[in-house]
């Protein structure tokens, strides 16, 4: 991976699949601006990715801003571009998950994912990208989630948002080829990350009992991925076994992707069952 003198910008940079990136890219000779809303987790997560420059002459920076509102970060990215350039890699890694059962959910968490999963990913982009267009360079990479090409029970709020995300990707590889512009989109599985333990605490009990067969992903091991592929120009960027399988799956099977996922629901709503039967014996 030679990301070696290139200006990175990373959303979402304070932690989780962000700040691995953020390490990676450090460590690659890039240098490395992280953007989020919290600026006491943003100082903390840019003296992780100041320890492992390649040199001390990369420069690495924070960027405080909500994604989700349009008129600060666009004016933040023009503060930032007017003293730097104009980034050579934009990763679109900001986002918020809250599961739930579709009725127990409140409209409100609704917007609050599409404003900050798909809004933010546009609001970032948006900004950045006509003066991509002008120098004819950049790389994009938003990234989306196997909710956001699967329908996962539990994830009527997130999953949407996600989606969105994916199809604001395919528009916008087809688009921006001509300037010289890639884009990728990135589908992760289960990464253990604090976002993941947030979510957590909210999972339904038949979402709990379908994750017993995930597997869960380190930060590093899906930046890695995302990394490698984005290397070597990939649109479509699957990290990790279960995350490759459900998206070649959902293509190649069609309607039968949906047959088994009702099959998968059902016997974790069986297994569920059969547990709170034996503990009423």
């Amino acid at each position: 991976m030679n990301f070696e003198n290139q200006l990175a910008l990373i959303t979402g940079g304070s932690s989780g699949i962000g700040l691995a990136l953020a390490k990676k890219l450090a460590e690659s000779g890039a240098d490395v601006w992280i953007l989020a809303r919290d600026s006491a987790r943003l100082e903390s997560a840019c003296q992780e990715v100041s320890a492992v420059r390649r040199s001390e002459l990369q420069r690495v920076g924070v960027i405080s801003a909500d994604v989700s509102d349009y008129t600060k970060t666009a004016k933040a990215l023009e503060a930032f571009t007017a003293s730097n350039r104009i980034p050579d890699l934009l990763i679109n890694a900001a986002g918020v998950a809250k599961p739930g059962c579709f009725q127990d959910m409140e409209v409100s968490d609704f917007h609050w994912m599409m404003e900050v999963n798909y809004f933010g990913t546009v609001h970032v982009t948006r900004a950045l990208v006509p003066a991509m267009i002008k120098r004819r360079s950049g790389h994009i990479i938003n990234i989306s989630s196997i909710a956001g090409f699967l329908g996962v029970y539990g994830y009527s709020a997130y999953g949407p948002s996600k989606f969105a995300v994916r199809g604001f990707s395919d528009v916008l590889r087809s688009e921006l080829r001509e300037y010289g512009i890639r884009v990728s989109v990135v589908f992760p599985p289960d990464t253990q990350t604090p976002q993941l333990e947030y979510e957590n605490q909210f999972k339904p009990p038949i979402l709990k009992k379908l994750d017993e067969a995930n597997t869960v992903m380190t930060p590093e091991s899906v930046a890695d991925s995302i990394l490698k592929n984005a290397a070597r120009g990939r649109y479509i960027i699957t990290p990790g076994f279960d995350s490759t399988l459900f998206y070649h799956a959902s293509n190649l099977l069609g309607n039968l992707t949906y047959t088994l996922m009702d099959f998968m629901v059902a016997q974790a709503r069986r297994s569920l069952n059969a547990s709170n039967h034996n503990r009423k014996q």
